[in-house]
């Protein structure tokens, strides 16, 4: 498995916006609100300034969103790219769905293992985009994943991000049925856990809902999106579950852009 480069992630750190993939998101997200209220473009250090983030951070920032179409850099200063033309059309769901499509097989093949992309909404889970290859088999859905939420990683992950309300209704639609010796079904014991449940740390299925595969989710925030980023792997290879968790993480940031915008 591809190993982690933190240099150039650390970079984008700087700045106000916190730490992780969120705070990366939420300067992403600034540094895109400064540059459109300059529709005659602007240079780097001015950007710097108003955004009170060192020059470096906003030029790593600014070329990760050059190279998804969303900034450009023409005579010296930097304006919106042509991403930005379909939002708001009729092209943009498919525009958004090609993209998220694009990173999901980036991010299999850097982890080399199975990727989704799933969403909590209308009061069931939805697994909306799944990447999968020959090398990274994804799992095989023997129980309805969307009544299995109580001992999945997306699952437990979308849950997570629900108020105390919304998790009880749903577990009252979806008892929660034993799956495998580890799966948890007393209630009172999941809703502690997902209360617990930091939102900076990835969620794990540990044999929950199969004893052939382990997963791993992180939560996928955008505007009003209830969603979760998560891999798989076949249990001989559970050992490289907590690196390939790290990874997931680090990467929920472009996606989140994505999906953001």
């Amino acid at each position: 498995m591809a190993t982690v480069s933190s240099g150039r992630h650390g970079g984008l750190l700087g700045g106000g916006g916190g730490p992780g993939s969120f705070g990366v998101l939420r300067r992403a997200l600034r540094l895109l609100e400064a540059v459109d209220r300059r529709p005659e473009g602007v240079v780097l250090a001015e950007l710097a300034r108003e955004l009170t983030m060192p020059v470096a951070s906003v030029r790593l920032l600014a070329e990760e969103l050059e190279a998804e179409g969303y900034l450009v850099h023409l005579d010296g200063v930097w304006a919106l790219g042509g991403a930005f033309t379909l939002l708001g059309s009729q092209h943009r769901e498919p525009m958004v769905r090609a993209r998220l499509h694009h990173r999901l097989e980036e991010l299999r093949d850097e982890l080399g293992a199975a990727v989704y992309f799933s969403r909590y909404h209308d009061g069931e889970l939805s697994v909306e985009a799944v990447s999968a290859a020959e090398h990274a088999p994804a799992v095989h859905e023997w129980a309805d994943f969307r009544a299995t939420a109580h001992a999945s990683a997306i699952g437990k992950c979308l849950l997570a991000q629900l108020d105390h309300r919304a998790r009880l209704d749903h577990l009252s639609r979806h008892p929660a049925a034993r799956l495998t010796a580890r799966t948890i079904t007393r209630t009172d014991r999941l809703l502690h856990r997902l209360d617990r449940q930091p939102a900076t740390v990835p969620v794990l299925d540990l044999q929950e809902y199969s004893m052939d595969t382990v997963c791993a989710a992180v939560p996928v925030v955008a505007g009003g999106t209830v969603g979760c980023l998560a891999t798989s792997l076949p249990i001989a290879q559970a050992y490289r579950l907590r690196e390939a968790a790290e990874l997931l993480a680090l990467r929920a940031a472009p996606l989140m852009l994505a999906m953001a915008v």
